[in-house]
C-alpha cells in the first residue's frame, strides 16, 4: 500500500524500517530489531530511494550517514508512525475493546518477574500483543528518551521533571555465594566479614550496581571486585563455579536456575530498594496501557508476590 500516491513516500514498512535504521544507526543492529534480513533491509531501503528519487543515506566505513532527504523522511516517519498509532488508540477506545500492542521496556533484571504479570493479563485479553524490550539502565534511559513504549521498568528512577514513578514492587538485593562457600553456613556476617572475597560486580549503568555501591559506599566498604559481568544468569553460574561471591536481586534467585546457590546472612543485608513503572507525562496513556496500569494494581501485584515466594530466599 502506498502512503500518498501523489508524493510517493513508500509504503508504511517502509517507514518503518528507514526510522529504526536512522535510530540504530546499522543495517546489521536495525535488521535484528525488526526480525528481517539484512538484505530484506537494504532492498526496502533500496525501493523507498528509488521512490523518492534522492538518496537516503551514504555509507562511509562501517558507518551509515544519513543524506538530508534521509533525514527529512526519517522525521516524517516519525511523526506518520506516531500518528497512525494514536489512530489505533482512538479506535480502539471508540470500539471499548482492550485490544493493540502494550510497549514495555525494562531493565535486565526485571525480565525475570515481569512475564508473570504479563501472563495473566494477556490471559484476560487474548487480542492484546506485547512488545517487550530487555536493557540495562542506559539503553532503557536511550528508549525512554525517544518515547516509544507505555512503561518503563527500573529500580533506580532517573531524576528528571518530564516522567512519573509508579510504586511496583519491592526488590532486595542479596548476597549469594557457593552453597558450599566457607560463609555460607556463617550467621549475622558484617560487611568486613566478605569485602576480601572475589566479588562479581554488575556492570556500569546496570541499576543493581548503582544500588550496591551506594549501600557500599555510606558504609565505607570497598569490595574485591575481580569480574564485572552483564549479565544476571552470567554472575549466578560464576557463584555456582565457585568464582566468587555477588549481590544480585532477590528476584533472580526466586527465578530461573539456582541450584547450588547460597543466600549470606549479612548483617543490614537485604539492600531496600523498589521496583518502578516509569511513564511520560507527555504521552496520554491509551485504553490498553491504562487497563494494564489497572490490573497491575489492583490485582497484578498481589499476584506477584504470591508467585515470588520470597519468605525462604530472604
Amino acid at each position: 500500500m502506498v502512503l500518498y500516491a501523489g508524493t510517493r513516500l513508500g509504503t508504511f514498512r517502509q517507514l518503518e524500517i528507514l526510522l529504526t535504521v536512522y535510530h540504530f544507526k546499522t543495517i546489521k543492529l536495525a535488521s535484528e530489531k525488526l526480525h528481517l534480513t539484512q538484505p530484506t533491509v537494504s532492498m526496502q531501503l533500496k525501493k523507498l530511494a528509488n521512490t523518492v528519487g534522492m538518496p537516503l543515506y551514504d555509507q562511509i566505513g562501517k558507518e551509515l550517514v544519513f543524506t538530508e532527504a534521509g533525514k527529512t523522511i526519517a522525521s516524517a516517519a516519525e511523526n506518520v508512525l506516531a500518528r497512525m498509532q494514536q489512530l489505533d488508540m482512538d479506535l480502539s477506545e471508540l470500539r471499548g475493546i482492550k485490544s493493540g500492542t502494550l510497549k514495555l521496556s525494562v531493565v535486565t533484571t526485571a525480565k525475570y518477574f515481569i512475564p508473570h504479570l504479563l501472563g495473566p493479563f494477556c490471559k484476560r485479553y487474548p487480542n492484546v500483543d506485547v512488545e517487550l524490550n530487555v536493557g540495562n539502565r542506559q539503553q532503557i534511559i536511550n528508549r525512554l528518551d525517544k518515547g516509544n513504549d507505555d512503561f518503563y521498568v527500573f529500580s533506580n528512577v532517573p531524576s528528571r521533571q518530564d516522567i512519573d514513578a509508579i510504586d511496583l514492587l519491592d526488590n532486595p538485593l542479596v548476597a549469594i555465594a557457593h552453597e558450599n562457600h566457607p560463609l555460607a553456613d556463617k550467621k549475622q556476617l558484617t560487611l568486613k566479614d566478605i569485602q576480601d572475597e572475589p566479588f562479581l560486580m554488575r556492570e556500569k549503568g546496570s541499576g543493581t550496581r548503582f544500588a550496591t555501591e551506594a549501600f557500599l559506599e555510606q558504609r565505607e566498604v570497598k569490595m574485591n571486585v575481580k569480574m564485572t559481568i552483564e549479565s544476571n544468569m552470567a554472575i549466578k553460574h560464576s557463584v555456582m563455579s565457585g568464582m566468587g561471591i555477588a549481590i544480585l536481586s532477590a528476584h533472580t534467585i526466586a527465578f530461573g536456575e539456582s541450584a547450588g546457590i547460597a543466600i549470606l546472612d549479612v548483617k543490614d543485608m537485604p539492600i531496600l530498594s523498589k521496583w518502578y513503572f516509569v511513564r511520560n507525562k507527555a504521552k496520554r496513556l491509551s485504553p490498553l496501557a491504562q487497563a494494564f496500569l489497572d490490573y497491575t494494581e489492583q490485582e497484578g501485584k498481589n499476584a506477584l508476590l504470591k508467585d515470588l515466594k520470597l519468605d525462604g530466599i530472604i
